[in-house]
């Protein structure tokens, strides 16, 4: 069972990490367009980051699920709190795809300023999950 919490972890931190720099890549491709310069490697990096937090995404997914079925037969109303979270992490990992997809269209993106905050909600979600992992509140 710990190997298995250990991979959960090990993909949740690089899913995360994925969530957190890909939309920085949409600032700076946002904010490259505006200023004439050429952000085709920011497509590419985009593009290519998006592909492996999204695989990372299935893995922590597939290994939570497992833990939770396979090792915990009682939780309390904190797991359910926990999976509502993480559903919203997902949606926001399929707003990103929208925004990449467009990025690779040279289509229209939000604002520099409006991404910077974008940025900022998958550490809202976060917190609450690691509330109700670490202390599983009854």
């Amino acid at each position: 069972m710990l190997y298995l919490k250990a991979l959960h972890l090990l993909f949740i931190i690089s899913w995360m990490a994925g969530i957190f720099y890909l939309p920085r890549i949409f600032v700076h491709y946002v904010e490259g367009r505006q200023a004439g310069e050429d952000v085709r490697r920011l497509r590419v990096m985009g593009r290519k980051l998006y592909h492996f937090t999204s695989v990372m995404a299935v893995l922590a997914i597939v290994t939570g699920t497992t833990l939770w079925l396979v090792f915990w037969s009682s939780t309390g109303w904190w797991i359910d709190a926990k999976l509502g979270m993480v559903a919203l992490l997902v949606a926001y990992h399929v707003t990103m795809r929208v925004y990449m997809k467009r990025m690779q269209a040279d289509g229209t993106m939000p604002s520099s300023v409006m991404l910077r905050l974008y940025n900022e909600l998958p550490l809202l979600i976060l917190l609450p999950i690691l509330y109700f992992v670490v202390l599983k509140p009854a």
